[in-house]
């Protein structure tokens, strides 16, 4: 995914709503970047990390890739991993930043609203324990994707159907801590949930499996007989499926052209496109859309 950002103009039906989005984004930050996006956000929301910051409303922040630190004047200064989130409180100091060797991959959102209110003050979610581990969770980042591309597209009302993403987001950060359910499982289940996360990730554009397989690390037979024993398809069958659903969804959600999707979905060129869908689907792109809005 592209750097993205977009700070909401909040209006008067939006707060009586209850539940507002303030800020939406993605950013990567490459080994060595200088970490610094003060000139791509409001003044109220700049910081480094020697002073800190302090906001006035919800974020969520989500470490897709990468490591690095998080201190607020609730929590001493910890390691974040990635596959983390960390909440970011009203009027808490706080400060983070990926580790300059290895970068890291961000997703936040940032809200606000009298149900959050309700949902802090009834501890849902803790101020003195505000970092969560995720893990490889392609559930949680699909939410991402789809707030982002919501926000993108832009259509009308969607300042109403954006906090409806958020709340799933914030169901799924509660179940995992309020259960302590186990990201880790065994090594073998987390390295092929890295992967088919690592896929998800990387859903537009084309990516090398052998190469991606390394990275794990696991040499690349093991990985197909091992990714196929998981999820009952070949890594590249895997892919392909998921592109051509990613697709589906864009085609029923969005008014983004066949061409835009075919880009947006990872594949080459629109024929190979189309025609790929035509095999899984039965009909065209075209006329899938044009099934379903009949």
């Amino acid at each position: 995914m592209k750097n993205f950002h977009k700070y909401l103009s909040v209006g008067d039906f939006e707060k009586a709503w209850g539940f507002h989005i303030n800020s939406v984004g993605f950013a990567k930050t490459d080994p060595y970047q200088d970490y610094n996006n003060n000139n791509e956000c409001p003044l109220s929301h700049a910081f480094s990390w020697d002073s800190g910051r302090t906001l006035y409303d919800y974020t969520l922040v989500f470490i897709s890739k990468g490591e690095g630190l998080f201190e607020s004047s609730q929590v001493l200064l910890r390691k974040i991993k990635e596959g983390s989130c960390f909440f970011l409180y009203p009027g808490i100091w706080h400060r983070y930043k990926p580790n300059p060797k290895l970068g890291w991959e961000e997703y936040w959102v940032s809200f606000k609203g009298s149900y959050p209110d309700e949902l802090m003050l009834k501890d849902f979610f803790s101020l003195k324990a505000p970092i969560v581990d995720i893990g490889f969770n392609e559930q949680f980042l699909d939410l991402f994707h789809r707030l982002i591309e919501t926000v993108k597209t832009a259509d009308p009302g969607y300042q109403q159907v954006i906090p409806g993403i958020t709340l799933e987001i914030l169901g799924i950060v509660n179940a995992i801590s309020k259960f302590k359910i186990d990201n880790n499982n065994n090594q073998t289940s987390r390295l092929i949930s890295k992967a088919k996360f690592i896929l998800q990730e990387a859903i537009e554009k084309p990516i090398n499996i052998e190469e991606m397989a390394k990275d794990l690390p696991m040499g690349y037979s093991k990985f197909r007989k091992v990714f196929r024993q998981e999820t009952g398809l070949s890594p590249n069958q895997y892919c392909l499926e998921m592109r051509l659903n990613k697709a589906k969804s864009l085609l029923m959600t969005t008014d983004l052209n066949i061409v835009e999707i075919s880009h947006l979905t990872g594949f080459e060129t629109l024929f190979y496109f189309s025609a790929l869908f035509k095999k899984k689907n039965g009909v065209s792109p075209k006329f899938y859309r044009r099934s379903i809005k009949t």
